[in-house]
């Protein structure tokens, strides 16, 4: 084993088998891991969107009873919202797929478009605020490495989701739960130290609203309730997390996923309120270098000496690394949705291959990439992060529930209690409607318009993506033709001189072509089509050698895999039962993996032990002009396996299929 291997095995992980059949059960998450993995990204938005909620009210802060109350019905809407979407899309749903489903591809791709920003920005926005929260407890003078520990965390993050998503789940879930029971003990504790002026609260709230309605008037205090409400939209921004994370968790998935929705519905509406009340009980207010939490932590603690000092230290700990967990949804989900979109032939077929371990690593590491370059740009900015961040996700939100009120409507005949559905995601409709509204104007010229303007961007990037591979499905539809005339060909096709009555038995010592083929296909067969024309009858046995991938887009069940077995089997059985009527004599050899390069490799040295005169065959597309671009949008992997074995002295040959 090569010393980069045995790093990569420490580091990451020794690789995984996709055909054991314990491994979903290995690597899914029960409904508290996914709270905590998936869950997490909308609990974490309590470390800063009732922040932005209670300074948007200025001096108005007993509007702040309002603002929560409006909250919490909106989580409550929004997430159920998303259980029927679940209940809907048993495989996964997030906007992704809703908008593509029932709305248009297209539409669907500018809503996977946002979401890829949105994870993008989770992972950024995340480890910022959770930087900002352990360095509020930090001197002044320590504040200029608050950049560079937050881009450490986005590194360490990465390494941590390449090793697989349960291992990076319960590294990270002892503080996970001292963040819950920190923040419950802090918000019941204000509650009960004040509960004696609770009379007093309500009558300085009615005061406040008056005194508010006599100054601005009515539809001026109603305005500034609903901008507070609009302007803590970052509330809201992870809830859409566990619908895109539906197939790594445990079965029943539908089930699961529900569970994990109601907790974190029900806990983040417990921590929402329960804060912004707390913040008004102790009149906080934003001091330099902290957040509103570490204020209140510190007022609430006054008086309790060097424990209060050890409390606080210890919460605001938890709370910087629960924003890290956070961040996890933006690895999990983030990639997934790449490799859907990827699937689909919006992005480059690369992204939704797997790693050995089981991982889109590909997807996690741009998504990581691109955090710590957003990170970098924005120097960390959670003020600049939330309004980038809200934006998107609710373009998100407005789309998947414009597709599920278009689908109740569409099946109204077929499905009891169509209405109460409807309802529920008519009224997510209108709300998130209306805080993207409300976002994009009030926040535009304060950075909003760069949210925009780089999801247009990917939206156009995505759309000339998908042209290619249209123009391309053009080009090959010639080859695939040689489908149809091989499966209709009489006896010896390739050579009528050939006695086809002689026993087809192997000539072990004879000169073997073993072909690498990725299907009964176009290419394989103009590429089998090409060594009988440049070499005659100079091989007398064939090797079909064609290895299933297993990818993002099948790896959701053992069924699935045994789907990629029998298709693969199918295919080279077609293979061998063609060169057997043109009376050659043929075989075929079929693995199962995530890397066909790995594979091949070690097929090889078994069939030189068997056929030691092989020589090794690949086809390999040629487009008209060639181009960084071409090259990564195309699977050049017949490059990456003639090095492999040419590394083993083992005979490679490539031909060129002109398209």
């Amino acid at each position: 084993m090569s010393i980069f291997k045995r790093v990569k095995n420490i580091i990451i992980g020794k690789s995984r088998n996709p055909q054991d059949s314990a491994i979903f059960h290995k690597i899914s998450l029960i409904a508290f891991f996914a709270w905590i993995g998936l869950g997490a990204d909308g609990l974490s938005s309590s470390c800063y969107g009732p922040q932005e909620a209670f300074l948007a009210l200025g001096s108005h802060t007993y509007l702040s009873i309002f603002v929560a109350l409006g909250t919490v019905l909106t989580i409550f809407i929004i997430s159920t919202s998303y259980s029927q979407i679940v209940e809907l899309f048993p495989g996964g749903g997030g906007g992704y797929l809703v908008g593509s489903k029932l709305l248009s591809p297209t539409l669907g791709m500018v809503s996977g478009c946002a979401l890829l920003i949105d994870y993008v920005l989770t992972i950024a926005i995340s480890i910022a605020s959770g930087a900002d929260a352990l360095f509020s407890f930090l001197p002044l003078g320590l504040h200029a490495y608050r950049l560079l520990f937050a881009a450490m965390a986005v590194l360490v993050l990465m390494v941590l989701n390449m090793r697989g998503i349960k291992e990076s789940v319960l590294i990270l879930t002892p503080i996970f739960l001292i963040f819950i029971l920190t923040h419950v003990f802090i918000i019941f504790y204000s509650l009960f130290k004040h509960s004696a002026g609770s009379s007093a609260l309500i009558a300085s709230t009615a005061s406040e609203v008056h005194n508010t309605v006599s100054q601005l008037g009515l539809w001026g205090a109603i305005f500034l309730v609903l901008k507070a409400y609009s302007m803590g939209a970052g509330t809201f921004t992870g809830i859409e997390a566990v619908s895109n994370g539906v197939p790594v968790l445990r079965d029943p998935k539908v089930q699961t996923a529900k569970h994990t929705m109601r907790y974190m519905a029900i806990s983040l509406s417990f921590v929402v309120l329960g804060l912004m009340i707390a913040y008004l009980l102790y009149q906080v207010s934003l001091e330099p270098g902290k957040t509103l939490n570490a204020t209140l932590f510190e007022r609430v603690t006054a008086g309790w000496g060097k424990s209060g000092y050890v409390f606080v230290l210890i919460t605001l700990i938890s709370e910087a690394t629960l924003l890290f967990v956070a961040a996890q949804a933006g690895f999990l989900d983030g990639p997934r949705v790449l490799a859907n979109m990827a699937n689909d032939r919006w992005f480059p077929n690369r992204f939704s291959a797997l790693s050995d371990r089981l991982v889109t690593q590909n997807g996690i590491l741009i998504m990581g990439g691109l955090a710590l370059l957003v990170m970098v740009i924005t120097g960390g900015s959670v003020k600049l992060l939330v309004v980038l961040y809200s934006i998107n996700v609710f373009i998100t939100f407005c789309f998947s529930q414009a597709g599920m009120v278009r689908h109740w409507w569409q099946v109204r005949s077929q499905v009891k209690g169509w209405i109460k559905k409807i309802f529920v995601n008519g009224t997510g409709f209108i709300l998130c409607a209306f805080i993207l509204v409300s976002m994009v104007i009030m926040k535009f010229s304060e950075g909003g318009w760069i949210t925009l303007f780089i999801t247009g961007a990917l939206i156009a990037v995505a759309l000339l993506i998908k042209r290619h591979y249209y123009q391309t499905a053009k080009l090959l539809h010639r080859l695939n033709n040689l489908v149809t005339v091989a499966e209709s060909a009489e006896d010896t096709l390739l050579n009528p001189t050939l006695n086809i009555a002689r026993d087809l038995k192997p000539e072990p010592k004879a000169k073997t072509a073993v072909l690498l083929v990725s299907g009964f296909n176009g290419i394989g067969l103009h590429t089998l089509f090409g060594i009988i024309r440049l070499f005659g009858g100079v091989f007398k046995n064939f090797v079909f050698v064609q290895v299933g991938i297993v990818d993002a887009g099948n790896f959701k069940g053992r069924d699935e895999i045994g789907k990629v077995e029998t298709e693969v089997k199918t295919d080279i059985a077609r293979y061998v039962k063609f060169m057997n009527k043109q009376g050659f004599y043929a075989e075929g050899i079929s693995e199962v993996g995530t890397d066909v390069v790995e594979e091949i490799s070690n097929i090889a040295p078994k069939i030189l032990v068997r056929f030691p005169n092989a020589v090794f065959f690949g086809g390999q597309l040629i487009f008209p002009q060639d181009s960084f671009a071409i090259r990564f949008l195309h699977n050049y992997t017949v490059f990456a396996m003639q090095k492999k074995l040419y590394r083993q002295g083992i005979p490679f040959v490539i031909l060129p299929i002109r398209v």
